[in-house]
């Protein structure tokens, strides 16, 4: 067999192979789309497209593979180009492998609802993972020494990570704050020792909460982690507002309730932010106190921030009301002793009055 015959030959195999490699990628897309359309799930789709790909190359690898056989090259050279072909075939699997990978924590944090910033990161690391792990299979198939590399790698993430040991702790804080999900995106929260605001950003790094005021605070996610935090969003928007009212001891408390409820009532239905479902209620509570009758109005806010606004509509109306219908609203009044001339002389000998 001459050199034309030699080369001709490897060509054909090698078109051959791709040929073969591409009928059977569609034949597979073909079975596995049919397949997947009977199926309710979409994690067959990620693999069927992590797959489709790579078969033209691994039936193209392999081609080569065959095609050196009907060539002549030295027994040197062949070694090269063998192990290089199985370099290459190993780091085709390793990134098909990688995908799937990626693609399946991708579709079951989406399907139990995690965050993509945490599914985000465990594609990362999976793919980070897996390739390592392809890489060293690949230097040990070449022949190269991996024991010392391994070694020096470990020293130098050891390194890193003492270097970087404020920072970790804040990404893997990050990593559970985004994981367990006591805060999310748009929550109005407090935070202890930090302030309070709308939740605006979730970084690995930090969380940014914009303040009413309009500022922007950034909390290290380590301290967040450690915090205790007010979530004025969960379970859910709605919030309680009590309201205190004090009356005179002149006054019946019966009339006083109803009165108190009656305007409740009416305000559900027109101040913005309050609700009428449920309906406000009215409590004597905390009861006769130092020189009022303390009642106390609860009534539901829409969300959180719609209580500034309810208070100071409900106060308006809760004291216009009293006035209209002839309540006393007292108010504490101080004895003060004026000394002149050796002698003291009484203001005031009232302890409390009305207005």
């Amino acid at each position: 067999m001459n050199i034309f015959e030699q080369y001709f030959l490897a060509i054909l195999v090698l078109l051959v192979s791709l040929v073969i490699g591409l009928a059977i990628r569609q034949t597979l897309r073909y079975l596995l789309k049919k397949w997947a359309e009977r199926t309710e799930t979409k994690l067959d789709d990620v693999i069927i497209n992590a797959v489709k790909n790579p078969i033209i190359i691994w039936f193209l690898l392999a081609g080569i593979y065959s095609a050196l056989n009907f060539v002549m090259i030295p027994e040197s050279v062949l070694q090269y180009i063998e192990k290089g072909i199985l370099a290459l075939i190993i780091f085709s699997i390793t990134f098909t492998l990688a995908s799937i990978t990626s693609g399946i924590i991708k579709y079951y944090g989406v399907k139990l609802g995690i965050t993509l910033q945490v599914t985000g990161l465990g594609q990362f690391l999976a793919k980070a993972a897996i390739i390592s792990i392809g890489i060293i299979i690949i230097l040990a198939e070449l022949g190269i020494e991996i024991t010392p590399l391994i070694a020096s790698l470990g020293i130098g993430a050891l390194a890193v990570a003492l270097a970087l040991q404020d920072t970790l702790s804040n990404v893997f804080a990050g990593f559970y704050v985004l994981a367990d999900k006591p805060i999310r995106i748009g929550d109005y929260i407090m935070v202890e020792g930090a302030g309070e605001g709308y939740v605006i950003d979730i970084g690995w790094r930090s969380t940014k909460i914009r303040t009413l005021q309009n500022n922007v605070i950034v909390i290290p996610n380590k301290k967040l982690a450690d915090s205790v935090i007010t979530n004025y969003y969960m379970p859910d928007k709605p919030v309680s507002v009590p309201i205190s009212i004090a009356v005179s001891y002149n006054e019946d408390p019966e009339r006083v309730e109803k009165i108190l409820l009656d305007e409740a009532l009416k305000a559900s239905k027109e101040i913005p932010g309050m609700l009428d479902d449920p309906a406000p209620f009215v409590r004597f509570l905390p009861g006769p106190g130092e020189y009022s009758l303390n009642f106390t109005i609860i009534c539901r806010a829409r969300e959180y921030t719609d209580q500034f606004l309810i208070r100071h509509e409900m106060y308006k109306r809760i004291f216009r009301r009293l006035r209209e219908e002839g309540i006393e609203i007292p108010f504490p009044i101080r004895t003060v002793y004026l000394k002149q001339g050796g002698e003291r002389r009484k203001q005031r000998s009232r302890k409390a009055g009305t207005t």
